[in-house]
């Protein structure tokens, strides 16, 4: 009986033995080292260890006996039972010769690492971890800053007992395993210094919509214990794979988080870690730098093929990384298969609406969206499960849980929410995993919540309007729609997506789709900029200190003004192209009206007042007056950014509200200066159809572009000469008007004869099947939709297509 191995030594056919994470880690450490990957090194103590440990000390009888006793659905029955037998396991004592070989092995290790004694971490590693039905991984306990022989032995015995936490014997009852026929085994292994240098957790699917081509990092300072526990908001980033292995620097999205606090090495004895306030420094600056990101990302991708090969299907991963603040090194710590997303079939997808268009009134407090749920119930506030156990309050199925932040214990009272709230916490605490895998609505990071939700109240929380979360006072009425796109017919028009919001784009990646006929630079503006750029570039000199002091705020971690702006509008474009590769993104350039752009920070000191801001100063003629060039020039970087840098080349620009073909050559001209090109890198320039002008001048229009695309909201009102947002007007307001439908044939006619492609990104075919079958009769190359219409467009396409080759046969035959 082997008590011990070398860690390098155990792999992943070795599970029975040594556990799942610990199969995980010998593998790599034989396999992936030689491909750059670098893994702290470490031993094994074997589940037989555990086995022996059990039958030295009489416990297996005892254990089924509490074990039995316990009534699951009672939160203080299972806490009892859970601590009888963990104590049970705390009063234990180690055969000697098993004593003496851990510590044998433990000298061992410190020579290896040049110290008589070293610090390590003490894993615990199930046998049941990662199994293909169920996700045990993060049910036991980790030590870290473990140190000398005494505190190792203390250690093992303690993740001994861990197979017993009480959310391991909840879980393990809802998936009906028998808790004596699973094993625990220990990783011992070498502690990287993250208590002064930075650590976290990355996966190469995104854990919200299960997009594949992105690695997702979340990561703190110090210890990366405050990350799972959800005290610390963590940085996040993002990495494009595709590009990633292409060379390119594929970050595509960053997000500093609220790292106010971290957990670092103790004085020793019980106090092995301690939590300190975060120096300032450290708190405005991401905890990791670029060239770690990508390498990280590198080694996930790694680790990720080196898995799907092993087990000959895709096998998404879920790694834990730490950088050592001594010798500034990157290190693997831990590695195991995703088992959430990666197990979802994407033919079937359910969506989920609020129908209430006043809801934004009733918001109670925001925050980070996990999942695409929505819930409502009664808001059950508990501040310590302990106080509420003992003051004999139960927590109702259906109930909305409200707190602080969860911990693993939370787990049997978590199951019962309708949707789960946090003042704290990122999307890789304890309560975002939790609720991913039970497949509830959480939204953590509100930092509010318990004060602004009161008890007993009725709320709903909805994950189903992007990135952020959002809780509504009362019972908002929402839809739940199930698609079944298998059963989609097969369409020759391309359909393509309007997409707003890069926070949905990975979601909307799922859909039947040819691309975004769509993105709108000025949702991402507004939402994720919300400065005006010409007050970005210029605040220093309006002597405005408020306008300052909030804009310096919003620049933090980013090297100045403009490096924010045109880091930030990279990033959304760059996540909606990348949620869409290879497949075209059609980005338009800004088109904020003056009354728009006067609403921004800071905006109010560079915009005029108009009579009728929409026909005045908007779209093409902002991008090569005095007045302006200069914030267009930072969309142009943006573009160029996302494209060169980042490798996104599907990125194709589009150019809106362009009254003349000389106003089009003087935008191609800015945008010459400030590095695109049309042609070079294979930059496509397109341009929406939205003017009269654009209609009867297409042939000019076409010898300076690759494609129109059909802007039918303001087309509409143009033609018909009338104000859209006017409700004086509005019944005579219909892009079906026939008006409007000779516009259309004028300009598809022009553009096949000129070989330049055209579609339509406006809302007529999401509103009117009808009228996309129109588009279709008239040979349009492509219509894009928004993502809640795809299904009735597709269904619409394929009965236009249908008719056409009917009456198409017919001809033929006669």
């Amino acid at each position: 009986m082997n008590f011990t191995l070398p860690l390098k030594n155990v792999g992943i056919n070795d599970i029975a033995n040594v556990g799942g994470k610990n199969a995980s880690l010998g593998e790599m450490l034989q396999n992936l080292t030689q491909l750059g990957v670098s893994i702290p090194d470490g031993f094994v103590v074997t589940v037989d260890a555990y086995r022996a440990y059990l039958a030295h000390n009489g416990l297996e009888q005892k254990i089924t006996d509490i074990i039995n006793t316990i009534n699951h659905d009672n939160i203080e029955s299972l806490r009892r039972g859970g601590m009888q037998v963990r104590q049970a396991f705390l009063n234990g004592k180690f055969p000697p010769e098993m004593r003496v070989e851990i510590i044998n092995c433990y000298h061992k290790l410190s020579e290896q690492y040049g110290q008589d004694i070293t610090d390590v971490a003490v894993r615990s590693s199930a046998t049941a971890e990662d199994l293909p039905d169920a996700s045990f991984a993060g049910q036991q306990e980790t030590y870290l800053n473990v140190r000398g022989p005494e505190m190792l032995m203390d250690s093992i015995r303690k993740c001994f007992a861990s197979l017993f936490t009480d959310r391991a014997i909840s879980y393990r009852e809802r998936f009906n395993y028998d808790l004596m026929q699973l094993g625990l085994s220990v990783c011992v292994q070498k502690m990287v210094r993250s208590d002064l240098g930075a650590s976290g957790v990355a996966f190469s699917i995104d854990t919200e919509s299960g997009f594949k081509d992105a690695v997702i990092i979340n990561g703190t300072v110090g210890l990366g214990e405050m990350l799972v526990q959800g005290a610390v908001s963590p940085d996040e980033f993002i990495v494009f794979k595709p590009a990633l292995k292409e060379g390119y620097n594929s970050i595509i999205e960053k997000k500093l988080g609220n790292k106010d606090k971290m957990m670092v090495y103790g004085e020793g004895g019980d106090e092995r870690v301690t939590i300190i306030p975060t120096e300032e420094k450290a708190r405005k600056r991401f905890c990791l730098t670029d060239d770690n990101v990508l390498k990280l990302a590198k080694w996930v991708v790694i680790i990720e093929d080196y898995y799907t090969k092993l087990r000959d299907k895709w096998t998404p991963m879920d790694v834990e990384w730490a950088i050592d603040g001594l010798t500034k090194e990157l290190f693997i710590v831990q590695a195991r298969p995703e088992t959430i997303h990666s197990r979802k079939e994407h033919n079937a997808i359910t969506e989920y609406s609020i129908d209430d268009e006043s809801r934004h009134e009733k918001v109670i407090t925001t925050g980070i969206a996990v999942g695409d749920k929505i819930g409502t119930g009664k808001a059950t506030i508990i501040y310590s499960l302990d106080k509420r156990v003992t003051e004999g309050h139960e927590f109702t199925p259906g109930d909305v849980l409200v707190t602080e932040m969860t911990d693993p214990d939370w787990e049997p009272i978590m199951k019962k929410a309708s949707a789960i709230i946090t003042n704290k916490g990122g999307r890789t605490c304890h309560a975002a995993i939790i609720a991913r895998e039970m497949g509830i609505p959480a939204i953590v990071g509100c930092g509010n919540a318990t004060d602004m939700i009161k008890e007993g109240m009725m709320v709903t929380a909805s994950c189903a309007e992007g990135d952020k979360g959002f809780i509504y006072e009362g019972e908002i009425p929402y839809t739940e729609t199930e698609y079944d796109l298998s059963l989609l017919p097969e369409v020759k028009t391309d359909i393509m997506l309007n997409v707003a919001s890069p926070g949905l784009a990975f979601r909307f990646s799922h859909l039947p789709n040819k691309g975004v006929g769509l993105a709108r630079e000025e949702f991402i503006i507004n939402n994720y900029i919300e400065v005006h750029p010409l007050a970005l570039m210029q605040h220093r000199e309006l002597n405005d200190r408020n306008l300052t002091a909030a804009i310096e705020k919003k620049i933090t971690g980013y090297a100045n003004e403009e490096d924010f702006f045109i880091e930030k509008l990279a990033d959304g474009i760059s996540k909606i192209a990348a949620s869409f590769y290879p497949h075209k993104t059609i980005v338009r350039f800004s088109d904020f009206k003056t009354n728009e752009y006067y609403n921004l920070l800071g905006g109010k000191y560079f915009e005029p007042e108009e009579e009728n801001p929409m026909i005045g100063w908007r779209g093409a003629s902002r991008y090569y007056s005095d007045a302006y060039k200069e914030a267009f020039g930072l969309e142009c970087r943006a573009i160029k950014k996302a494209r060169e840098e980042r490798g996104l080349k599907n990125v194709v620009v589009m150019i809106p509200f362009c009254r003349t073909v000389e106003e089009l050559i003087k935008v191609k001209e800015v945008m010459k200066e400030y590095g695109l090109v049309r042609g070079e890198h294979g930059l496509e320039l397109y341009l929406m159809a939205e003017i009269p002008s654009n209609i009867l001048m297409a042939a000019e229009f076409a010898q300076h572009i690759d494609g129109f695309s059909i802007g039918s909201n303001d087309l509409t009102q143009l033609t018909l000469g009338l104000d859209r947002d006017s409700s004086l007007v509005a019944h005579l307001y219909d892009e079906r008007n026939p008006a409007v439908k000779r516009m259309l044939e004028m300009l598809i006619s022009t553009a096949k004869k000129a070989g330049v492609k055209v579609g339509i990104c406006g809302q007529g075919p999401s509103d009117f099947p009808d009228f996309a079958q129109f588009l279709v009769g008239l040979g349009i190359d492509s219509i894009s939709v928004t993502p809640d219409s795809v299904i009735k467009t597709v269904n619409a396409i394929a009965s236009a297509e249908a008719l056409i080759k009917d009456k198409a046969e017919v001809l033929q035959v006669n």
